[in-house]
């Protein structure tokens, strides 16, 4: 077998490095070694884990060889949280049927009919910031992600059950960032329900109150008409698939929580990196104003979405610190060959999302915040990949992107900012995502709006 080179230092010490600071490791090893590198992460009997970012390598694995490949138990640290039914559990012909039952519902034109709730959702969590306050970004950005996936994805109107639920996941989602916390889910050992003083008995019982109000508000929509109902769950309740079955209630509970795990902290990271740069480039930031000042007041959704630089602004924050720094790894089943290497079954192939939005053969100047990049050219989906690729590329990314570029235009339109840090701030681990540390801030120097009645008596 022919393996690229890599590091020769313990296994175990590569997977600390990798664990302790991905983004360091990644940079020393490209630097060290190019595009392609073998490693051994995967603790002491690692097998050769080899990560890639050069595009003909990466449209490979996507394309071209994607049927030598198996995902086996990549996923099954998701699994408590997810479920079994989720799609990210699912290979095959299961996947396929599942993916295709949930495309509709979350294609752009679907999307288009939440656009005004989501600007309204963002509009109401700025009702109460004023001139001269400090505003922690992260968190508020937090807040309107899970606004809108209980919303827009969940289909819910506020109440009772709404504030309840969005009191339990709030909790879970901020329990599951802590890195104590989460231990339990990579190792089963710590999986023993002890009561509700044990972390993992917590947890279930939390999950139980959770689904409680999930499966509640499933028989309740059965139960009604659906006819004219846009949000994300009333659109699945309707899906068939080729031989006219529905999602039953535990494949709908699972895909909901999906939804809400990998697409609630990774838009609101996406968002405030987006707020960084723009604050970090006031040429950038002026240029956008422009652009989002042609709309004038209370634009249509749709069309501020399709807004030039608005879009590359947006794409450009998730190339230079994407959501995920890799893509889906891959364990080789049959022996391949890419690029002169030989790899054998076993190997893990992972596609480096990071390291392929950092290439300077792609990208002049790849460590510079540059959304000119995106209207002077059009990047493959093998040179651009934040959301990954191929047949396990995000099914939720024409959410993440409609909703990035709306708030991000609606707190824009708003307000003007300054940043409190005058220094270059390097990404903080949260959960599965690097964002802005808490000491990244804007403080509000400006109300540029004419807040709408509507928003002070919803």
């Amino acid at each position: 077998m022919t393996l690229p080179i890599g590091s020769s230092t313990p296994a175990l010490f590569q997977t600390l490095s990798l664990v302790a600071d991905p983004i360091a490791f990644f940079d020393r090893q490209s630097v060290q070694y190019g595009d392609t590198f073998t490693t051994r992460v995967l603790g002491l009997n690692s097998p050769p884990v080899v990560f890639l970012s050069h595009p003909d390598a990466i449209q490979a694995v996507f394309t071209t060889l994607a049927d030598a490949f198996e995902f086996g138990k990549v996923t099954d640290v998701f699994r408590p949280l997810v479920g079994n039914e989720s799609l990210i559990m699912q290979e095959g012909a299961r996947h396929q049927r599942q993916r295709q039952l949930l495309m509709p519902a979350l294609h752009r034109e679907q999307l288009h009919s939440q656009g005004h709730l989501i600007c309204q959702l963002a509009q109401k969590r700025m009702i109460d910031w004023n001139v001269g306050e400090t505003i922690a970004l992260r968190s508020e950005m937090s807040e309107i992600s899970l606004q809108v996936i209980l919303q827009v994805v969940f289909g819910l109107v506020p109440g009772a059950r709404y504030e309840r639920l969005k009191q339990l996941l709030a909790q879970l989602l901020e329990a599951i960032t802590s890195p104590l916390y989460s231990t339990q889910f990579f190792f089963p050992i710590l999986q023993q329900n002890l009561g509700d003083w044990s972390p993992w008995g917590k947890f279930l019982d939390q999950m139980a109150q959770i689904d409680e109000l999930i499966y509640a508000e499933i028989r309740d929509r059965r139960s009604h008409s659906l006819q004219n109902r846009t949000d994300i769950l009333s659109v699945l309740m309707t899906a068939r698939d080729e031989q006219g079955e529905s999602m039953d209630d535990q494949e709908l509970r699972d895909q909901l929580m999906t939804l809400l795990l990998l697409g609630h902290e990774t838009t609101a990271s996406a968002l405030t990196w987006a707020f960084y740069w723009l604050h970090r480039n006031p040429n950038c930031l002026d240029r956008l104003r422009q652009e989002l000042d042609e709309f004038g007041e209370n634009p249509d959704p749709i069309v501020l979405s399709q807004a030039p630089y608005l879009t590359a602004v947006c794409k450009e924050a998730l190339r230079i610190y994407p959501i995920a720094l890799i893509s889906q790894p891959r364990k080789v089943k049959r022996t391949i060959e890419i690029e002169g290497y030989t790899y054998e079954p076993g190997t893990v192939l992972i596609p480096s999302i990071y390291l392929a939005h950092r290439r300077e053969a792609t990208y002049e100047q790849a460590d510079q915040f540059k959304p000119e990049r995106f209207l002077e050219r059009k990047f493959s989906a093998y040179e651009y990949l934040p959301f990954g690729g191929g047949s396990r590329s995000c099914v939720g990314m024409a959410l993440s992107m409609f909703e990035m570029k709306l708030v991000l235009a609606t707190v824009l339109s708003w307000y003007e900012f300054e940043s409190t840090l005058n220094r270059e701030i390097r990404p903080a681990r949260r959960g599965i995502t690097f964002v802005p540390p808490d000491s990244f801030q804007l403080k509000v120097v400006r109300d540029r709006a004419i807040i709408p009645e509507l928003i002070h008596n919803p």
